[in-house]
């Protein structure tokens, strides 16, 4: 039998971003999943993971990887929100109770990259994960 490829994957959505008020760039509307947003290609999709995480520190001052994962995958949505902290904490070499800053590159690169992983069960590619970097700061 062979495997389905994950959904956050069919939707260039690696971050299992729902459908929301929210209009993203690149994103594809109406989407043609009745849950998750549909992005026009991977990259599009990684910038929305850092946008999103950029939303949390600037408008609901959320600035750690606890808070900011606690938020994205919280518990009561039947997650395993500790495993999930630990997993992106191993994964960009960052204490989870440490500010965050949203400008960093490489840093908000790893992130974007490990939530991925998580949400989609498959290593992200990151040079896609880089351009949507680029899309979003626009340099």
């Amino acid at each position: 039998m062979k495997k389905k490829t994950a959904r956050g994957l069919r939707n260039n959505n690696p971050g299992n971003i729902r459908i929301n008020t929210d209009k993203f760039e690149g994103e594809i509307r109406p989407s043609s999943d009745v849950s998750f947003k549909q992005f026009r290609n991977m990259a599009y999709g990684y910038r929305a993971i850092m946008k999103t995480l950029q939303t949390y520190a600037k408008k609901y001052k959320l600035t750690t990887l606890n808070q900011w994962i606690y938020r994205w995958a919280p518990p009561e949505d039947d997650n395993e929100t500790e495993a999930y902290v630990s997993f992106v904490s191993k994964f960009a070499k960052l204490n989870p109770d440490e500010p965050i800053d949203c400008e960093n590159k490489e840093l908000m690169c790893l992130i974007a990259a490990a939530i991925s992983q998580q949400e989609t069960g498959k290593v992200a590619d990151m040079a896609d994960v880089r351009v949507g970097w680029t899309l979003l700061v626009g340099r």
